[in-house]
């Protein structure tokens, strides 16, 4: 089923998400219906605030990003219940961000490029892992919503006042999506 996205302004995306455990009712069927959400959306991640609850969930498939360069994309498809960044570490990299719940705004957002995360996949067995480049950049972004923190957070005060009348928009209700969406 395909869920509506929360769009700037919404409360929920600024609530830090609680955790999930086993007694979680129909959590394979929010997975799913997460997946199916964003694969309509166009996007390559969705956080459950996204989607209207403070649940600590997020969901990322980048096979729409594989190419040539980059083929290993195609099999990474992940789900992320519970999850903690233990460590940022690396360079701090600058690459253009967007995101289902701030449609039509784009911005270049500084993050560390090597992450280490502790978290449950979709059966909640426990994974430490460590990501760098895009994918721990993916993660980063959908990390940050289920802490109620977005992407134009990041980004620098003149970047801010530049889009903030599409932002005030937006948190008005006044948005253009091709995909399903709940405002304020």
């Amino acid at each position: 089923m395909i869920l509506p996205i929360y769009i700037y302004g919404h409360p929920i995306l600024r609530k830090e998400a609680k955790d999930i455990d086993s007694s979680y009712l129909n959590l394979k069927e929010l997975i799913d219906n997460m997946f199916e959400t964003m694969y309509n959306a166009d996007g390559v991640g969705l956080a459950g605030p996204q989607v209207g609850l403070d649940d600590r969930i997020f969901v990322i498939d980048l096979a729409p990003l594989a190419d040539e360069e980059n083929p290993e994309y195609r099999e990474f498809k992940k789900v992320f219940i519970n999850a903690r960044i233990i460590n940022r570490t690396g360079e701090i990299t600058n690459f253009e961000e967007g995101c289902l719940s701030i449609p039509g705004v784009n911005e270049s957002v500084p993050r560390k490029d090597t992450i280490e995360i502790e978290y449950l996949d979709e059966n909640l067995e426990p994974h430490h892992d460590t990501f760098t480049g895009f994918p721990a950049r993916v993660i980063q972004h959908e990390y940050d919503h289920i802490n109620g923190i977005l992407f134009v957070d990041h980004i620098s005060a003149i970047r801010k006042r530049l889009i903030k009348s599409k932002l005030t928009t937006m948190s008005k209700g006044k948005v253009s999506c091709h995909y399903k969406v709940r405002t304020a």
